[in-house]
């Protein structure tokens, strides 16, 4: 395998509260083999020189949306998927360009691009997907609006759309084994309202308990999870006892629905400065921010 030998850096690994180095560090081929803080001699590894520069483990992000190229989520699902694709491209880049080397789509990539950049066809971080988002009808990812009635079929071909819309309990079913089938990694539900719904007050629930246990069923018989878009106190306490591994978002959560996802062994990603983000942008809609289930 390629040898390639990175001198004189400056580390930043997170174990200690100030920089290290200089540091040496020899890799075969995508292997960290040795880490020295005196000079590692290989005459056939490429060296790269990091004088003067820092050198630190590739960052992860938990909750991205690749697809997501306008804040405004019902006009990028109409998009033509060629233009969705060309600026994802560039999306997926620039995360690889900040340091981010793994990153997990919460809804809308599709396993196009994940095959994309493992061959090596485009440059960005390893990329794990759950495919579409499922919403119910009305909910964060049903984009149609009050006044239209266009077929809910739309949606899951779309790459620009983060989710697809499906009620009851077959329904549920039937399209949690189609985004494994279409190779997501886990399975996210919209089980609240949110910030960039203009129909759906981030205090609405989603999905009936049925349909989430349902959910969480086929993911555990696919050896995966799901995760819930939640917002509320209520709304993460309802999730976690229906199966629920992972709460996004979770601003509103209070201490006894902490205490009971430690119990269940559930874990959160919160995204607070998106949520401050996308609240002040939906200031002047129609539809306000509600927030009474905390």
């Amino acid at each position: 395998m390629a040898l390639t030998l990175i001198k004189n850096g400056i580390l930043v690994d997170g174990t200690s509260d100030e920089p290290n180095g200089p540091i040496h560090v020899l890799v075969e081929g995508d292997r960290i083999r040795e880490v020295s803080t005196t000079p590692i001699r290989n005459s056939k590894a490429r060296v790269i020189d990091l004088v003067g520069r820092t050198l630190m483990p590739g960052l992860i992000d938990c909750h991205v949306h690749v697809v997501a190229t306008t804040p405004d989520f019902r006009a990028n699902a109409k998009l033509p998927n060629s233009i969705v694709s060309a600026r994802s491209v560039k999306i997926l880049n620039a995360m690889l360009m900040r340091g981010f080397t793994s990153v997990r789509d919460l809804g809308g990539a599709d396993i196009g691009l994940v095959m994309a950049i493992e061959e090596g066809t485009i440059a960005g971080p390893r990329l794990i997907i759950c495919g579409k988002a499922l919403s119910q009808s009305g909910g964060n990812c049903d984009y149609r609006g009050r006044f239209h009635n266009r077929s809910v079929n739309y949606y899951p071909d779309r790459l620009g759309a983060l989710g697809r819309v499906c009620d009851g309990v077959s329904e549920v079913r039937r399209s949690v084994r189609e985004e494994i089938k279409g190779g997501a990694s886990f399975i996210k539900l919209m089980a609240n309202g949110g910030v960039s719904a203009r129909n759906n007050p981030i205090d609405h629930f989603g999905f009936s308990r049925e349909e989430i246990a349902t959910a969480v069923e086929e993911a555990k018989s696919a050896e995966t999870y799901c995760v819930a878009h939640l917002y509320t106190n209520e709304a993460i306490a309802r999730c976690i006892k229906l199966g629920v591994r992972c709460v996004e978002h979770g601003n509103f959560i209070q201490p006894e629905t902490a205490a009971l996802m430690k119990k269940k062994g559930a874990v959160s990603v919160p995204t607070l400065v998106t949520y401050e983000a996308l609240s002040q942008m939906r200031q002047n809609l129609i539809c306000p921010l509600r927030s009474s289930r905390r």
